[in-house]
This record gives C-alpha cells, structure tokens and sequence, in this order.
C-alpha cells in the first residue's frame, strides 16, 4: 500500500516541471510563475494558458468558507461535464500532486503524455471511474508517491515532516466547455464560477485567485502559477 500522507509540494516551477517530466508529461507547456494579478501582470504570461495553479494559506476564514460552500453543494450537487477529470484527494499534503494531475488531465486535447509513463498509465486506469475512485487508484500509486516525495525534497525551502499537515493548500482552475471550474481534491465536488473562454480564461480564474485573497485580506503567503506555452 502506497504512503498515506508525504512531504508537502512547495509553488516552485522548476521543481514541479521537472515532476511532470519524470511523470511523462511531453508538452511545450510549462509551469510558470504569476507575479500579479492586475493587467500588467496577468499579459506577462505566456499564451495559450491552459490551468492556473493556486497555493494559499489554509486558514480558519478559509476553512469556515469551505464547510459552508460542502454544504451547499452537497444539497445540490452541480453538474459536472463528462470531459471534466477530477479527483479526490486522499493522500495527506498531495493537494500538489493534484494540481498538476488536474492540470494536465484536462487538457489532454493540447498535451502529450508519453506511452508508457506514470500519468499515461494512471489516465488510462482512471478515465472511467468516479472521483472517489480516481483518488484509491492514485492513493494506490506507488510511482506517483515515490516521485512526489523525491521533488518535494528538492524544493528550495527546507521540507516539514510528510506525517505533518501542511498549512497551505494547492488548487486549479480550468476551462471545461467555455465554464471555468475549480479543482480541490479535498473537496466533493468540483465548482463552477461561471463563463468563461479561451481569451478571458487567464483574468477570469485570476478573478477567482482575488476572491480566494480577498477572504484573507491579512494573509500575503499567496503564489500562482500558470500552465502556458512558454517555449
């Protein structure tokens, strides 16, 4: 049985890069760092952008908004498009892990995944399950972990112990049929924040990165990434 909690992902592009490459991810998309979120900031980024990544504190205003939000989704379960990939989280501190398999995976008509490799053969397995299932089958991963833990100790800040709960907490945003969702594996649903397209994608889910902040307005331990063409 695969570890059921592992050292916490730092918000570092060439770290993460680096992951996907050795997960068998071939694409000339890459991880890049969102140093604002105002329009300056947000036309610095390479184009196409095809996920944002979010890491911010987990705090208790964020928590209360987040049993809150279960709550009414739980009594009216949203509908989720089928080409939507999404996964529960069962593996304690690898809410960076999935970022990056909500990233990739639900942008397969632009990515490559190698024959034979880590995310192809978890895709293969997985496409046709249900979230709770997607998330055994990855807890089950003994590559996918053996991986994760090995980048996690090359981050460039020194690595808490795997058996602690990180205090911060990764999250995607996606375009799924022209409506952006957000991807939280220790969530049971994904959620909807309305329309969107390929030319708003990047301010829409920016939007979102500014509500998530705007609940902790004291807090400044917020990074982004984008998931762009940046060769």
């Amino acid at each position: 049985m695969a570890s059921s909690f592992v050292i916490p992902l730092e918000s570092n592009p060439d770290v993460l890069n680096k992951y996907l490459e050795k997960l068998g991810v071939a694409s000339k998309y890459d991880l890049v760092d969102v140093f604002g979120l105002d329009d300056d900031g947000l036309n610095c980024v390479p184009r196409p952008t095809k996920a944002l990544i979010l890491l911010f504190p987990v705090s208790d205003a964020y928590e209360e908004f987040r049993k809150k939000q279960d709550v009414e989704l739980s009594a009216k379960p949203p509908t989720i498009p089928e080409n939507l990939f999404f996964v529960r989280q069962y593996v304690r501190n690898s809410c960076g892990t999935m970022a990056l398999v909500h990233a990739v995976l639900n942008n397969l008509s632009s990515i490559e995944l190698k024959d034979d490799s880590v995310m192809k053969k978890f895709y293969e397995k997985a496409k046709e399950l249900t979230p709770e299932e997607r998330g055994r089958l990855l807890e089950q991963n003994s590559a996918f972990i053996e991986i994760h833990q090995a980048l996690a100790e090359e981050g460039q800040t020194a690595a808490p112990p795997s058996d602690e709960i990180a205090n911060k907490h990764f999250i995607t945003l996606v375009s799924i049929g022209n409506e952006l969702f957000e991807l939280d594996g220790s969530k049971n649903f994904p959620v909807s924040h309305g329309a969107t397209s390929d030319e708003k994608f990047l301010f829409d889910a920016a939007r979102v990165c500014k509500e998530f902040m705007a609940r902790d307005p004291k807090e400044l331990n917020f990074t982004i990434m984008a998931y762009a063409n940046a060769q």
